[in-house]
């Protein structure tokens, strides 16, 4: 088979067959003398295999701790849902802040009270917020760290502070 450049060689006449034809030949010997590279099929079947195995081990770790997480945050919801406190017919508004953003939930003044001395927390569940005890908040947050919850910060007023002979009513709102 004569491929372009010597096809234009030989109508050129540059060439003639004869010396085309050798040209092949020699090609030919030359590639039938070099040696082949030999190529180890056994080395690459292992190694096909070894690389195998790996990316099936780190995909089954994969699973295996989406496996987990999900079963974490199925144990908070049920806490949550098991422990939430019930807030009807609360009256006095609660503010805190979620995301960046202040909102606004209406509890009773008890369960107020208990808000703002950090004795209740609030918890997000399905686009609500829920009130839950300060110890399930606690397992909350060890079984779902990313999951919003919300507990008042009480500041203990420090000796050198100017203002610490007046003290904010509980009873202001904001």
């Amino acid at each position: 088979m004569i491929n372009s450049l010597q096809a234009q060689l030989l109508k050129a006449g540059l060439v003639d067959e004869k010396k085309l034809k050798q040209a092949q030949r020699s090609k030919k010997k030359q590639a039938k003398q070099q040696p082949e590279k030999v190529v180890d099929t056994a080395a690459l079947v292992e190694k096909a295999r070894a690389d195998k195995a790996e990316r099936d081990r780190q995909l089954n770790q994969q699973r295996q701790e989406e496996a987990a997480r999900k079963e974490r945050e199925a144990q908070a919801k049920q806490l949550i849902e098991q422990n939430k406190i019930e807030r009807t017919g609360g009256e006095v508004p609660y503010q805190f802040a979620s995301k960046n953003k202040i909102k606004k939930i209406y509890v009773t003044q008890e369960q107020f009270d208990r808000l703002s001395r950090g004795k209740l927390a609030i918890a997000r569940l399905g686009g609500q917020f829920e009130l839950i005890p300060l110890e399930v908040a606690d397992k909350v947050k060890e079984r779902a760290p990313h999951w919003p919850v919300i507990i008042a910060k009480v500041e203990e007023v420090s000796e050198d502070d100017p203002y610490a002979a007046y003290q904010i009513p509980d009873d202001l709102m904001w």
